[in-house]
């Protein structure tokens, strides 16, 4: 049985990196990432809520963000599930603090570095195939030199890492080994390679979990478990209603044109459709009950109202009902 938080959930991963109690999971970790490049003493967690350039912009929440004392800023996101634009989001993330570096009146853009870590559960077709690894920075098209080092965004895709304990050469390695299978251990591996294993293990040990804890972590593995099983069934739907809308503009098709060649065109084109639109309709749906799951969690926390929705989207009304149904 599995002993070991799962930390794919949100809760999850910031129960194990962004708290002061396990900073120095986090520094392990940063410091195994750069290796050869830096290394950071200490860090300091920063305000996670980057507030917008203008009175009507929402604020960008990011899993943890902290400070090094270098004065690096790094943005640290589990991403479970794959979405459009997904590399987009993160250069947006991290412009946005760079942007906030900002200082009115006379300046001379003396920028800090910002750095930003995507751990990616799923594969990203525009990052490059069979890579678990990808470190993006500004640099000269033709040559490769690095031309500014205030920006630099790293994506670890956990599906193409595939070695097994045994084969894991060095600590980012094991690190990689862990996260990706820890939800799956009943006994934490390296601990004789690595005392931040132990802690690690200690930190993330499900029966050390006290009770209020524990509810927090089952409505997270809750919320990511709706989430997964709303994105299967937009796809099965978006197959299915591909598959009828398909047959219906194919014999139509077929009457004018000949029935074997329409059915396949209108086939083809209405699954392609039906497809898109079952999915667009499912990740809309799953945002919607992750918003409200995340809703119930802020309530028990005693949150505001209008903290609630700035974080969730969600309108007053509808976080009204969801406290009365709570009680």
């Amino acid at each position: 049985m599995a002993q070991f938080i799962n930390p794919f959930s949100d809760w999850g991963f910031k129960h194990i990196f962004g708290r002061e109690i396990s900073k120095d999971l986090l520094i392990c970790f940063l410091n195994d990432l750069f290796a050869g490049e830096f290394v950071i003493k200490s860090l300091a967690f920063g305000n996670k809520e980057q507030i917008g350039l203008s009175k009507d912009s929402r604020e960008v929440i990011f899993d943890i963000y902290c400070t090094t004392d270098e004065g690096k800023e790094i943005i640290v996101e589990m991403q479970n599930r794959g979405q459009e634009h997904f590399i987009d989001r993160a250069l947006y993330y991290t412009s946005r603090v760079i942007v906030n570096q900002g200082i009115k009146g006379e300046w001379d853009y003396d920028i800090r570095p910002v750095y930003t870590i995507c751990f990616m559960n799923f594969v990203d077709p525009l990052l490059p195939l069979g890579k678990l690894r990808t470190d993006m920075i500004l640099a000269d098209k033709d040559n490769g030199k690095m031309v500014s080092d205030k920006i630099r965004m790293v994506y670890l895709m956990l599906p193409f890492f595939e070695k097994t304990e045994t084969e894991c050469e060095n600590d980012f390695e094991r690190w990689i080994f862990v996260l990706k299978n820890m939800n799956t251990f009943e006994r934490m591996p390296f601990l004789a390679k690595n005392a931040v294993f132990k802690k690690l293990a200690e930190i993330s040990d499900l029966r050390t979990l006290s009770k209020k804890d524990m509810d927090k972590y089952e409505d997270s593995i809750r919320i990511m478990r709706d989430a997964y099983a709303t994105y299967k069934y937009a796809i099965k739907t978006g197959l299915e209603d591909g598959r009828k809308q398909g047959l219906e503009e194919g014999m139509a098709q077929g009457m004018a044109q000949g029935m074997e060649k329409g059915m396949a065109q209108g086939m083809e084109k209405g699954m392609a459709q039906g497809m898109e639109k079952g999915m667009e309709k499912g990740k809309a749906e799953a945002e919607r009950q992750k918003n409200i799951e995340f809703a119930k969690l802020m309530l028990s926390d005693g949150d505001s109202t209008e903290k609630i929705q700035r974080y969730t989207g969600l309108t007053a009304e509808e976080i009204n009902e969801i406290a009365q149904s709570l009680h």
